[in-house]
């Protein structure tokens, strides 16, 4: 959803003309369902590999901690005894987990984990059915933020009515970009950037100085970007209707549902945003899409360190006031 524009982007190794200069690596697995994208700099290759081998390892192993594709992951297993017992969790589970339900406060319940219910009824991804009022109305119970109880001292989550599924795939690569760019700086690794799909994490600079540069993709017109910005320190994140959907009578069915209708949010065509922490800004594009544009603006200029592009329904572009001076539109 969001391109990196970068000279590291086209090339595996680039070297800067002094031989003391810094060296760009770039290299990519598929990991979470996307292909993962990691481009580390460093002082030298031997260095810049193993930041780029320490980041993948470290997505990796919050993938087996968090994918409900997984049988044996926590989350599976907090699922699995949904209505029955509580689960111990990592400090990882345990962190994004309740990282979900600050940032489902913040968006008024737009966000919403426990949707999982709700999303398998609609399927998107494999099919075109549409649910019916009776069966949303009956998973209406099961998507209850509420019932998820973590207790911080004994290190455990739990579910508490039967048929209820957490998913952090909204909020699960933020998540993981953040802690992978922070064993990539241990690594010794003095600039870079992991991209996970939609969900991009910067750090430091390239050797010329410059910041990295991303494109945000235009939602309705195909390889075609809607604005340019140069990133440092930052992550941009991109929630869109157009990745996952299908059209019936000229309706199109997305993959964002509102929690509280369970339908499609219809407010906004995409939501990108920018801020300092990935986990926040990843949690926030869908929250924001389904509060819609002009309630989401007005969270995005209440919060810190967050700015924010927001394509409406109809394609109008509205964009936060720290960002106007930094995004370049391409229309």
């Amino acid at each position: 959803m969001v391109v990196l524009l970068t000279m590291a982007s086209h090339a595996g190794c680039w070297h800067a003309p002094a031989s003391s200069a810094p060296v760009v690596i770039k290299r990519a697995q598929t990991h979470m369902g996307t292909l993962v994208t990691i481009t580390a700099v460093a002082q030298s290759e031997d260095v810049a590999q193993a930041a780029i081998t320490a980041g993948f390892r470290e997505i990796h192993r919050l993938e087996e901690l968090l994918s409900t594709w997984i049988p044996s992951s926590e989350l599976s297993r907090v699922n699995a005894a949904a209505g029955r017992g509580a689960v111990k969790v990592s400090p990882e589970t345990l962190t994004i987990l309740r990282r979900s339900i600050e940032i489902a406060g913040l968006t008024d319940g737009g966000f919403n984990i426990a949707i999982g219910p709700a999303v398998d009824a609609w399927n998107v991804t494999d099919g075109s059915r549409i649910p019916g009022a009776a069966e949303l109305s009956q998973l209406r119970s099961l998507v209850d933020l509420s019932l998820l109880r973590l207790d911080e001292q004994a290190g455990t989550a739990y579910l508490a009515r039967p048929g209820m599924k957490i998913d952090v795939g909204g909020i699960g690569k933020g998540f993981a970009a953040d802690l992978a760019a922070a064993v990539m700086q241990s690594a010794g690794a003095t600039a870079g950037v992991v991209a996970l799909s939609g969900d991009i994490k910067t750090f430091g600079r390239l050797p010329d100085g410059s910041r990295f540069p991303f494109g945000i993709k235009h939602p309705r017109k195909e390889g075609v970007l809607l604005a340019r910005v140069d990133l440092q320190d930052e992550v941009i994140s991109t929630a869109g209707d157009y990745e996952r959907y299908f059209e019936r009578a000229g309706i199109r069915y997305h993959h964002i549902l509102d929690p509280r209708t369970l339908e499609p949010a219809r407010g906004c065509q995409s939501v990108t945003v920018i801020a300092r922490d990935g986990t926040l800004a990843d949690g926030l594009d869908t929250g924001i899409f389904v509060l819609g544009p002009e309630r989401g603006m007005e969270l995005v200029e209440r919060l810190p360190d967050v700015e924010a592009v927001i394509v409406d329904s109809e394609g109008k572009i509205l964009v936060s006031s720290g960002l106007k001076d930094r995004l370049q539109l391409e229309e």
